[in-house]
C-alpha cells in the first residue's frame, strides 16, 4: 500500500483509468468480434458495416494508445481481407 499522499493520489488515479481502459478494451472486442460473427454467416453488407463501425472505435482506441497502433492495423487489415474473401 503507498504511504505517502501523493502515491495514494496516484494509486487511486491508477486504478480509475485501468478501470476505464479495461471499458474501452471491451468495446474493442466486442467490436471486432460483431464483424467475425457477420463474416462467419456469409452476410457480406452486415459486415462491411459492421466492420466501419469497429474501423471508428479500433481508430478511437489506437489514437489514444489503449491498443497499440500495429496491433489495430493488424486488426483493420485482417477484417477487410476476411470480407473481401466472401
Amino acid at each position: 500500500m503507498a504511504n505517502s499522499v501523493s502515491a495514494r493520489k496516484s494509486a487511486r488515479q491508477s486504478d480509475s483509468r485501468r478501470k476505464h481502459n479495461q471499458t474501452q478494451r471491451t468495446n474493442y472486442r466486442t467490436a471486432v468480434k460483431s464483424v467475425r460473427k457477420a463474416i462467419e454467416v456469409g452476410d457480406k453488407d452486415a459486415a462491411q458495416k459492421a466492420f466501419k463501425e469497429a474501423q471508428a472505435t479500433i481508430d478511437k482506441l489506437a489514437d489514444k494508445r489503449i491498443v497499440h497502433a500495429n496491433k489495430a492495423a493488424r486488426h483493420k487489415s485482417r477484417l477487410v481481407s476476411a470480407i473481401k474473401a466472401l
